[in-house]
């Protein structure tokens, strides 16, 4: 994980800071809304800005809570999101705002000081359509911490710079995005039909219209892992369900990583499925991988007991994955 410099004095080649939108995605996120509010609201932007939240339905206190903090600061507009997903919400948000430039906040996530700012500039002096960074993963449990770990492994989650850091420049995709609203509305904005991998989707589209998606490493935004193994599997499964869709939808944005967890699933299952009729060489498949994900969590872990959780978490990361992408949607 590279060192968060400080961002001041960065930015005097900006001659003005053009309007800007944050917009939330808010459904069931009680738990990290204030924290993630109160670092949006405490930018140094030095433009004009607004947060627009798109609430759907919820089983906590997650409305009552952005319309009581809608109250108290006339930046914030609340909004509904009847369909509840993702893609929905943010769609909902964006024709709720007027900035210039839209910069993308989930309700879970808490940006670093000064995070939005160097975001507009990178998107002036680069002349990008999309800024991002890194999902900085950071658990508080032991088992959200052996997640984090496993997500900025490069054997947990594969080459995907904005996991763990890299050199600045055009990439495929970013975690969150601050982007240029002409952009969003070139390419039609977020696709409703992604619940998931509509980042990933929305990124791709941009990029085949032209423009250029921008990895910036210095852009480093925390991230809350699942805090358990269920919930863990059911995101991952996901994940892998609609980067097949995505797949489908735009074939040429296939990349090599992408089919390493299907393969693995493939050779795993094949190996011990030919080792219950005898052949027992073949458990050498799945053997190699439990060696591989045990070494991995060697390197990963910060202590015995992230080290102990690793391997499975590891396991069903790409297991899940693997099987959400060989079913589909």
């Amino acid at each position: 994980m590279p060192a968060r410099r400080p961002f001041a004095g960065w930015f005097a080649v900006v001659p003005d800071w053009p309007d800007i939108s944050v917009v939330m995605p808010l459904r069931n996120g009680a738990r990290d809304l204030g924290r993630s509010v109160g670092a949006v609201l405490s930018q140094d932007y030095p433009g004009h800005l607004e947060l627009v939240i798109a609430v759907g339905p919820s089983d906590d206190d997650s409305e009552a809570l952005a319309r009581h903090l809608a109250d108290a600061d006339d930046r914030i507009t609340v909004v509904d999101n009847p369909a509840g997903t993702t893609p929905s919400a943010l769609n909902v948000a964006i024709a709720a705002s007027g900035g210039a430039v839209v910069a993308r906040v989930d309700s879970h996530a808490v940006l670093p000081a000064g995070y939005l700012r160097r975001a507009v500039h990178t998107l002036q002096v680069t002349a990008a359509d999309n800024v991002g960074g890194i999902q900085h993963a950071c658990g508080q449990t032991p088992f959200e911490q052996a997640v984090a770990a496993a997500m900025t492994s490069r054997f947990g989650v594969g080459n995907a710079n904005f996991h763990y850091g890299g050199q600045p420049g055009p990439t495929d995709t970013v975690y969150l995005g601050v982007f240029r609203r002409a952009a969003l509305e070139r390419v039609g904005g977020f696709d409703e039909r992604w619940r998931r991998n509509q980042d990933y989707e929305l990124n791709w589209r941009i990029r085949d219209s032209g423009g250029v998606v921008w990895f910036d490493p210095q852009l480093v935004v925390d991230y809350r892992p699942r805090s358990s193994l269920a919930p863990l599997a059911r995101q991952y499964r996901d994940y892998g369900r609609y980067k097949r869709a995505v797949l489908r939808q735009h074939p040429r944005s296939l990349r090599a990583r992408q089919l390493a967890a299907p393969a693995a699933l493939i050779a795993n299952a094949t190996g011990l499925l030919l080792a219950t009729t005898g052949r027992r060489r073949f458990l050498l498949v799945p053997g190699a991988y439990l060696v591989t994900a045990v070494a991995a969590a060697a390197l990963a872990g910060h202590d015995r007991q992230q080290m102990a959780r690793l391997p499975l978490i590891f396991a069903t990361m790409h297991h899940a994955w693997g099987w959400g992408f060989l079913v589909g949607r």
